[in-house]
């Protein structure tokens, strides 16, 4: 039985939302970017708990990356992804910054 990504917003205001996001197991994000009506959009990503398999974030240009798990970067220029989560769950901590 697939399990659904599950998000919880923990703020959320005019330019700044923060979630916390589950992964299962057997989920990817395929290749995208994020379409914004105006301005610009900077993510701050960082990762609480890898997957035991898979899972990997991968972008074109990240401003930074520290160890793999927490990225900078701007997802409405540049093309982002996550490999096939293939043993565990992954769990994130998203920052949105918008303007």
């Amino acid at each position: 039985m697939a399990t659904n990504v599950k998000t919880r917003i923990l703020f959320h205001s005019r330019r700044l939302s923060i979630y916390l996001v589950r992964y299962p197991q057997g989920h990817k994000v395929v290749p995208h970017v994020d379409m914004v009506s105006e301005g610009w959009l900077y993510k701050l990503n960082c990762v609480l708990v890898k997957p035991a398999a898979g899972g990997e974030f991968t972008c074109e240009k990240n401003i930074f990356n520290l160890f793999g798990r927490v990225y900078l970067f701007r997802p409405d220029l540049y093309q982002h992804r996550v490999s096939k989560i293939e043993r565990g769950n992954r769990w994130l901590l998203s920052f949105a910054i918008t303007g």
